[in-house]
């Protein structure tokens, strides 16, 4: 099984698709962190990619390498989460966050993560590679 976990780690951002009218749409965004296959994200429910995510689930978030020699992309379905303490850990280990949403209990913060079913990667020497987790 490909490690996507570890290099998620390596590699914060990305792009996170969703599907907004039947069409992808794409935005920068921010790894959190992973617990097996759960990939966990945050946004405030008042944002348009909320209201994409709770009308279709699917979603995929792809990342790379700086000099662009190794892609990662996942896709999966995701659930919304109110643990606390999930929440809190995001905070306190992404300053920012804490800055925008001080609180763990912000009724705008919206922990999440993507239930990973699938990894795609490339790389120059072995070509594409597509696994389901």
């Amino acid at each position: 099984m490909i490690d996507f976990n570890n290099f998620l780690k390596e590699n914060l951002n990305g792009i996170f698709t969703t599907v907004e009218s039947g069409k992808p749409k794409s935005r920068a965004f921010q790894f959190l962190f992973s617990d097996g296959k759960k990939v966990y994200f945050c946004t405030e429910n008042n944002k348009a990619v909320y209201k994409q995510i709770k009308e279709n689930p699917n979603v995929s978030f792809c990342v790379h390498k700086p000099d662009f020699s190794y892609v990662l992309s996942i896709s999966g379905k995701v659930t919304f989460t109110n643990d606390i303490n999930l929440k809190e850990k995001a905070l306190n280990e992404y300053p920012a966050l804490k800055e925008i949403f001080k609180i763990p209990s912000n009724p705008l913060f919206e922990l999440f993560y993507v239930d990973v079913e699938e990894v795609d990667t490339f790389d120059f020497v072995n070509g594409s590679k597509k696994e389901k987790i």
